[in-house]
C-alpha cells in the first residue's frame, strides 16, 4: 500500500500517442479580494471536487486536470465524451474532477475559478465543456477574461454573479486545496488519473478506461 502515492507518468493517449505534460509545483498564495467582493470560500469546507456519474456506481475514476492544458484538451474533447456515454451514463463509473493548475501555464487558475463560479451556479460541466471545446484561448497568450465572461452567458450563467465570484476570488482557497492534495498523492503532470484512491498508469484512451472497469467490476461480482 505504501507504493500507491509515489510519483507517477500518467499518460492521455490521443490517436495512440503518449501525451503527457508534467511541472514541479510551488502553489502561489490566493489573488487578494476586491473591496465589497463575495466572502471567499474557505479551504475547510470540505469540497471534494465535481462529479459525474451515480454515487453507487462500482468505480471512480478521479482527474486532475490544468484548463490552459493542451492534453487535458485533448483528453476532455476527444476521449471524454466516449467515456461519458459508455461508462459514467451505464452507471458503471463515477468521475470526480479536481484542479491541479500548473504554475506555467497563465490563465490555468483563471479558467479554473471560472468553473468553480459556474459550478455555484450549477453549470460547473458545462463551463469545464466551454473551456476545453473552444481551447484557442488558451494559445493566444492574451487575457481570455472577455471570453470566459462569453462563454458564462453561453451557458445561461447570472452573470451580476458570475462577475462578483470572480472579481472576489471566491474560491481561490478551494482551488489551493485541491493543488495541495494533489501533490499530496504525487500528481506532477496533467492529466493525472486516480482510480479509487490508486494511482492509474495505463494509457488515457476510452477503451482503456473501459477495459479496466470492466476488469474492476468482474472482480466485485
Amino acid at each position: 500500500m505504501k507504493g500507491f502515492y509515489l510519483l507517477v507518468v500518467v499518460v492521455a493517449v490521443i490517436g495512440g500517442g503518449a501525451l503527457w505534460y508534467s511541472s514541479q509545483r510551488s502553489p502561489a498564495p490566493p489573488p487578494s479580494a476586491a473591496p465589497g467582493a463575495a466572502t471567499p470560500v474557505a479551504a475547510a469546507d470540505a469540497f471534494r471536487g465535481f462529479t459525474l456519474g451515480s454515487d453507487s456506481a462500482p468505480v471512480e475514476i478521479t482527474e486532475y486536470s490544468d484548463f490552459e492544458c493542451p492534453f487535458c484538451a485533448s483528453f476532455a474533447t476527444v476521449q471524454m465524451p466516449v467515456i461519458r456515454e459508455q461508462l459514467i451514463a451505464a452507471g458503471r463509473l463515477r468521475w470526480r474532477f479536481r484542479d491541479f493548475p500548473l504554475p506555467s501555464h497563465k490563465y490555468s487558475r483563471y479558467g479554473a475559478m471560472a468553473a468553480q463560479c459556474a459550478g455555484e451556479q450549477g453549470k460547473f460541466w458545462e463551463m469545464h465543456d466551454q473551456l476545453f471545446n473552444n481551447h484557442q484561448w488558451a494559445q493566444t497568450g492574451k487575457n481570455p477574461g472577455s471570453l470566459f465572461r462569453d462563454f458564462a452567458k453561453a451557458i445561461g450563467l447570472d452573470l451580476d454573479k458570475y462577475d462578483g465570484c470572480l472579481d472576489g476570488q471566491r474560491y481561490a482557497a478551494r482551488l489551493d486545496a485541491s493543488v495541495q492534495e494533489g501533490e499530496q498523492v504525487g500528481v506532477r503532470g496533467t492529466p493525472s488519473f486516480f482510480v479509487s484512491g490508486r494511482p492509474y498508469t495505463g494509457r488515457g484512451t476510452s477503451d482503456d478506461f473501459k477495459t479496466l472497469v470492466d476488469s474492476l467490476t468482474k472482480k466485485h461480482k
